[in-house]
């Protein structure tokens, strides 16, 4: 075999062999790191976005968590509908602080080989503690996720409710209990829902109410895996709701893309999901 061939194939392997071990401390929720909540708070604030309702407060609110690819124009959507229903709304940007966007590196979010949805969760603790904090937020959130993010949702719950520290952070910004109380329901969409999601029945003991809008014809994540989890979620004695979109793909609210996506943006999708948070928060918030 010439020795060009054999380094390659060497390289690869190694490359192989770096991914696999990457992916198995993913599913192992398990970093070398522990940023301590401040420090991570202080470098999400710089990009992260509040709008406020009219009116003098105190208001409700809502912490929203872009897909994989980082803050979209969709975040500007659902920031602007929880903001008609009277609710502030946090637009959490987990990519800039940490360089995922330069030079297409959100791509690593993607393929799970950066920023797992656990890891991430631990900027959820802050922003909810950030959010505590301030005099003109009530002690009432909804958090809302789009795919990575709403996998970064529930492992937020997950981890919370089991006491189990966020990976990469180096110890709650907040007891997890009073973190967890102050959230009041979950919006989840078209979330990830695999094996490396670590929200069992086992670990949502004390969840709020849940929201799973999928998409039926979801051609990036598992729409049936999402039902099942949910289905499963509902053991544990939480409220959750399941809504799937007919003939609907991944990422039908969003319109910015990169060249190569084969996604499309589809108005009377977004239409639905939009009514369907609207019926749901209803019942969180009832008249």
């Amino acid at each position: 075999m010439p020795k060009l061939i054999r380094w390659g194939l060497i390289a690869a392997g190694v490359i192989l062999l770096g991914l696999a071990l990457n992916t198995t401390r993913q599913y192992a929720r398990w970093s070398p790191f522990g940023e301590p909540p401040d420090a991570r708070a202080a470098r999400l604030a710089e990009h992260w976005r509040l709008v406020l309702p009219e009116g003098p407060g105190p208001f409700p609110a809502a912490i929203l968590l872009s897909g994989c690819d980082g803050v979209r124009d969709n975040m500007d959507y659902w920031a602007s509908v929880f903001v008609e229903t009277g609710r502030a709304a946090l637009i959490v940007d987990s990519h800039t602080p940490r360089g995922l966007v330069e030079l297409e590196a959100w791509r690593l979010v993607c393929g799970a080989q950066a920023l797992s949805g656990a890891e991430r969760s631990g900027d959820v603790a802050v922003a909810l503690k950030g959010l505590s904090d301030r005099g003109d937020i009530a002690d009432d959130i909804v958090i809302f996720g789009a795919s990575h993010g709403g996998w970064t949702a529930m492992e937020f719950v997950a981890h919370a409710a089991s006491n189990e520290r966020p990976p990469a952070l180096a110890h709650w910004p907040d007891t997890p209990e009073a973190l967890l109380q102050s959230v009041s329901a979950l919006v989840l969409l078209y979330p990830y829902c695999g094996v490396l999601n670590s929200a069992t029945a086992a670990r949502w003991a004390g969840a709020p109410p849940a929201l799973f809008v999928l998409a039926e014809d979801d051609s990036i994540v598992s729409t049936p895996d999402c039902v099942a989890r949910a289905e499963a979620l509902r053991q544990s004695n939480a409220g959750v709701e399941i809504v799937v979109l007919a003939d609907a793909d991944h990422g039908f609210d969003q319109q910015e893309r990169s060249p190569l996506s084969m996604l499309r943006f589809d108005a009377e999708k977004q239409a639905q999901a939009r009514q369907a948070v609207l019926d749901f928060l209803k019942t969180v918030d009832p008249l």
